[in-house]
């Protein structure tokens, strides 16, 4: 089906069919999520102040004593994101077991960076103890698995402790602190595409313990450092190397994936009905005096220099110092660079639009029952903007629930977010193609700011997330703009698509 004009709304008939896709979609994602638990008993418990995540398999043989497997996760990552790997797992037979740590997913305490190794020990600690107090793991076949942070504080666990069975470290950050030889039994996993350094630490890990482990570190040929995470290869590794029963369960790694892309489908296409029913059909036509920059030399310059200011001041403004790792200096960067843009534009070179306004259908509506209509709108379309984001990221993806002091950083990382895209709507009058000339002129900045080392480093392998949650933004303000809706809307409804997952998953510190 054609794409519907820009002044030119999709018709009643076509709302309600986009209405019933979404509502077909979300049932069909709702129902492989569901699925995907098939076969598997979860066990949710908090040990120490440390959230932990029990994961079994139903076995054709009770009683019989099995391999515990404890799974990390890596930083800005949570239990929730290791969730596939546990599965596979526990499909083999074993017990999985995930840990959160602090200042990640479900744990509210922060994770100071400077005593971040011995706060990943501590949590590793409770997850060993615990899952070797119970009746059915054998204490003597514990294994760790780990990715990035969570790989480096694994290896580093088992060369303290030799009585851990086996070990995986994927996307090792450093193997440095690593002694000849130690830990045994470590198998390294690192895709082919991610930055050099990864595979230069595995590659190292493997000479200090090659006399041991006897095998080269495995390269996951096609995905990068997030995606190596759900690579089928990547699990069958695991799966193989680690001390199981040799269970019937084939790994399944895309499936919670799958069940969380259909339902941000769902969210995506139902915007379009909602925005019909809330805001009306209402023609969007263009309107003399409203200003549209001339060339986009000059929109390309605004953002430019408004980004590079912003990546400068981000590291000296006392949004740096608030307790949420990266997201401090994100935050700072989208205040300053929303408000250089915002105040800029008024010094561009301009002309009036033309064409004459197209009356909205409701025209004979009273202006303050037209207001009440907005505001009532904004507030459905705020909620259910957080229901599409938030939903499909927890229950497919990665923790995205308010814990701790979460629930004081998340005004101030959306307001930043708020100014920013209101600052982006005004600049781009509408017209979405300079909507997304100052977005990636704004994300290239952000990114080489962290090559240069004035952002945290961190922020590299965000970036590519931080692009899709834009992008999605950009998508629904060219939806909510057919209907009409004032740019605050647009703004505030892209400010909790993009804030939210920023707020969320980033580590508390």
């Amino acid at each position: 089906m054609p794409a519907p004009s820009p002044h030119h709304p999709p018709s009643t008939r076509a709302a309600v069919l986009l209405a019933v896709v979404a509502a077909v979609a979300a049932a069909l994602g709702t129902l492989v999520l569901v699925r995907a638990d098939a076969g598997l008993t979860v066990r949710q418990v908090t040990v120490d102040g440390v959230p932990l995540t029990e994961v079994r398999a139903d076995l054709p043989t009770p009683g019989v004593r099995r391999p515990g497997v404890v799974v990390a996760h890596g930083f800005a990552g949570s239990a929730r994101l290791m969730r596939p790997i546990a599965d596979s797992v526990a499909r083999r037979g074993a017990v999985a077991l995930l840990v959160d740590f602090a200042g990640h997913g479900a744990n509210p305490a922060r994770l100071d960076s400077a005593t971040s190794d011995s706060t990943l020990a501590a949590d590793l600690d409770v997850a060993v103890g615990y899952l070797r107090s119970r009746p059915d793991v054998d204490p003597d076949h514990i294994a760790l698995v780990g990715h990035s942070m969570g790989a480096g504080a694994v290896t580093r666990y088992a060369v303290g402790h030799p009585e851990i069975a086996r070990t995986v470290a994927i996307s090792l950050p450093d193997a440095g602190e690593l002694p000849p030889g130690r830990p045994t039994r470590l198998l390294l996993i690192v895709g082919g595409l991610e930055f050099p350094g990864f595979r230069r630490a595995a590659d190292d890990a493997v000479q200090r313990g090659a006399a041991v482990s006897r095998r080269p570190a495995v390269v996951v040929s096609g995905v990068e450092h997030i995606s190596v995470l759900f690579a089928p290869r990547t699990h069958e590794e695991i799966v193989n190397w680690l001390p199981t029963l040799d269970g019937t369960g084939a790994p399944r790694p895309f499936v919670r994936l799958a069940g969380a892309a259909l339902l941000l489908f769902a969210f995506g296409v139902g915007v379009v009905p909602l925005a019909a029913l809330l805001l009306g059909r209402r023609a969007t036509g263009a309107r003399p005096g409203d200003p549209v920059p001339v060339t986009g030399a000059a929109l390309l310059g605004l953002a430019v220099v408004a980004a590079g200011v912003g990546a400068v001041a981000a590291a000296v403004l006392p949004t740096a110092r608030i307790p949420l790792a990266v997201g401090g200096y994100v935050t700072g960067f989208l205040l300053v660079t929303g408000a250089l843009v915002l105040a800029g534009h008024r010094w561009l070179p301009a002309t009036a639009r033309p064409g004459a306004p197209v009356p909205p259908a409701d025209e004979n509506v009273a202006a303050p029952d037209r207001r009440t209509r907005t505001v009532v709108a904004a507030l459905a379309l705020t909620g259910y903007a957080v229901l599409s984001v938030a939903v499909p990221i927890h229950l497919g993806l990665t923790s995205a629930l308010l814990v701790g002091a979460r629930w004081w950083l998340l005004p101030l990382v959306l307001a930043a977010c708020l100014l920013f895209l209101f600052a982006v709507e005004v600049v781009a009058a509408g017209r979405t193609v300079r909507h997304l000339l100052v977005v990636a002129v704004t994300v290239l900045v952000l990114t080489t700011s962290a090559l240069v080392g004035l952002a945290p480093g961190f922020v590299v392998l965000v970036v590519p997330l931080f692009v899709v949650l834009l992008g999605w933004h950009v998508v629904w303000a060219a939806v909510l703009r057919r209907y009409a809706a004032p740019r605050w809307l647009l703004a505030t409804v892209g400010a909790v698509l993009v804030g939210w997952p920023i707020a969320t998953t980033l580590p508390l510190s």
